[in-house]
């Protein structure tokens, strides 16, 4: 029977992909409520837009009438296209929730992807409201509706830049043994990590280590910070 550390946790929605460089890069997808609250900011918007130049034209006759509708035409197809192609993939509801448009490998949304999103969003609309794209969210593990399925696009949250966690200030240690890479990342995350666990938990996670270390269980934490400060190339 699988151990918990062998099932993929229900609640992880994160989509990782390796870029041509051999980088992973983490992704978090947008759920159905924050999409639809930028959808609708959005929308308010556009009918904000609508409303104040049918009033400006109408004054014009016929002639103002038949402007209006191609003025209709270019801001209900392509108001929300410009914005993700040359608002690095952010509508102004999507910049005000923090999401994005990204390709599914992380690179920038460009013209193609986002008409074919933007296009099929009719058929999302089936057969009322946002019925089928609503069920294709909730039934994608990466909240994906009809559109995005057909352009390769994800939905996902910005990520803003974070200062990197300093490492405490041992001296390297070179590992006592070949480490894997997920290894390498484990010992690295445990001494970024180390100032927001408890001095217990540090303790009890490093004693795990103390055997294949070589080390005591009190100076298995001071060898983890030692050998991540190698593997960062930190002096």
């Amino acid at each position: 029977m699988p151990s918990a550390l062998d099932r993929p946790s229900l609640l992880d929605n994160s989509h990782r992909v390796e870029t041509p460089e051999g980088i992973d890069l983490l992704l978090r997808p947008a759920g159905l409520v924050p999409r639809a609250l930028a959808f609708a900011i959005d929308l308010a918007i556009r009918a904000a837009i609508l409303v104040a130049l049918f009033i400006i034209l109408g004054m014009l006759g016929n002639f103002g009438i038949g402007l209006g509708t191609l003025l209709l035409f270019l801001v209900q197809w392509w108001y929300m296209v410009l914005f993700e192609v040359l608002n690095q993939g952010r509508t102004p509801g999507k910049y005000w929730l923090g999401l994005r448009v990204v390709h599914d490998d992380g690179t920038p949304v460009g013209w193609t992807s986002s008409l074919t999103r933007n296009l099929l969003r009719f058929v999302d609309m089936l057969p009322f409201g946002y019925f089928l794209g609503a069920l294709s969210c909730l039934g994608h593990p990466a909240f994906k509706r009809l559109g995005d399925l057909a352009a390769g696009t994800l939905v996902v949250y910005r990520e803003r830049p974070q200062a990197r966690p300093t490492l405490p200030d041992v001296e390297a240690a070179k590992p006592p043994f070949a480490l894997s890479l997920d290894e390498q990342r484990a010992l690295i995350a445990f001494s970024e990590r180390h100032a927001s666990l408890s001095a217990e938990r540090r303790l009890e996670l490093a004693s795990i280590l103390a055997e294949p270390l070589a080390v005591t269980g009190e100076n298995a934490e001071a060898k983890i910070h030692g050998i991540a400060r190698s593997l960062v190339g930190a002096p």
